[in-house]
């Protein structure tokens, strides 16, 4: 693992990243080392871009009346690693040393609890829809840089991860431009 005085990274803080730390997070499992990215899609109220909901659901800061929506959702806690908005803008919720809580159960190739050794990556968005060129391009610098600092050997969706129960990010992102962008083996991906 490169210092912590990486040009790219604070601890396991990746510096090109907007920091609001989250209390939905924890300690790795001894030995445990980052393997996976796991990416996701989300967006509150559903299908609605802007505004800061994400942001506040991580932090437990959301406002569960604001919209009816939130009621199904209300006293939820997770957390992603990272939130990457409709821009390319990217913000960072959790220390990448640390457990963020965003797989809930999960297996990827057999090994199961994939928050104890996985990234986890938001994209602003809905499944299904297609995302925007800025958040591809935020998102392949975000896992090279996740590449150069941890063994990172795999990039799943949480619809691979959790099959059946999970659905994003969905059959509108783009897989092949994320392997070109990235330019890593075919085997890397889930898909």
């Amino acid at each position: 693992m490169p210092a912590d005085h990486d040009a790219l990274w604070d601890g396991g803080w990746y510096r090109y990243a907007r920091r609001l730390p989250s209390p939905n997070v924890g300690p790795r499992p001894a030995g445990a080392q980052v393997e996976l990215v796991v990416l996701h899609s989300i967006s509150l109220p559903p299908g609605q871009y802007g505004g800061d909901a994400v942001q506040r659901l991580f932090t437990n800061t959301l406002d569960w009346d604001a919209h009816p929506y939130y009621a199904q959702i209300r006293g939820l806690e997770v957390s992603a690693h990272f939130y990457v908005r409709r821009g390319g803008q990217l913000w960072q919720f959790a220390s990448c040393d640390e457990r963020a809580w965003h797989a809930g159960r999960s297996e990827w190739l057999g090994r199961g609890n994939c928050n104890d050794w996985s990234v986890g990556i938001e994209l602003e968005g809905l499944e299904g829809d297609t995302f925007e060129p800025a958040q591809y391009e935020a998102l392949a610098a975000v896992c090279a840089a996740l590449a150069q600092r941890y063994p990172v050997r795999h990039v799943a969706g949480h619809e691979h991860v959790a099959p059946g129960r999970k659905q994003d990010p969905g059959p509108g992102f783009d897989w092949p431009l994320l392997r070109r962008s990235l330019g890593w083996p075919r085997e890397a991906f889930a898909a």
